[in-house]
């Protein structure tokens, strides 16, 4: 013969409102410090993505003066997002083609070539006297407690400053501030 037992009031075995709080004040203590770890990998991000932009649009611009710019440079980052006729794809891709500035993983992406009289008309469509000698390209931080900036041009090489470098930067010469990154 089985019996049953009839719980008795305040024995439910369940969790007590007390047991609850102590579990949410230590997920709370466990998030506290988990957050500043989270938020340095995404700055950590932001930078790597700034770098590797620029370091496409120099890519972009090698391959674009070899085969379209009859040795000149695109003026802007609309024109390497432009498709060639019989290409299949453009010198950068959609997310940097899409405008002349573009935020990208919290930096202001620009490019600019100062046109030359004289040059041919590109094979993108790009009309005669636009394509430059050199050019600058820059990645701006939007953060305002992160204090980074990037800027490269026709030199290749890609340079760092805690100060916005594009608006000074040169187009073939190092710039008067910043630091050559590896």
């Amino acid at each position: 013969m089985r019996t049953i037992q009839a719980s008795r009031p305040g024995q439910d075995g369940g969790f007590a409102l007390l047991d609850l709080l102590f579990v949410i004040a230590i997920i709370g203590t466990i998030a506290s410090m988990a957050i500043p770890g989270l938020l340095r990998a995404r700055a950590s991000a932001g930078l790597a993505s700034a770098v590797g932009s620029l370091r496409v649009i120099n890519s972009a611009q090698i391959s674009y003066a070899i085969t379209c710019g009859s040795g000149f440079y695109a003026p802007n980052l609309t024109t390497l997002g432009t498709v060639p006729p019989g290409a299949q794809t453009s010198f950068i891709s959609t997310d940097l083609g899409v405008a002349n500035t573009v935020v990208k993983a919290n930096y202001q992406i620009q490019m600019f070539a100062t046109g030359l009289a004289g040059t041919p008309p590109g094979c993108s469509g790009l009309a005669a006297g636009q394509s430059g000698t050199g050019y600058k390209a820059g990645a701006d931080s939007l953060d305002p407690v992160l204090n980074r900036f990037f800027a490269t041009n026709a030199s290749g090489v890609i340079y760092e400053a805690d100060v916005t470098l594009y608006p000074t930067m040169p187009e073939t010469a190092p710039p008067l501030i910043g630091t050559p990154i590896q």
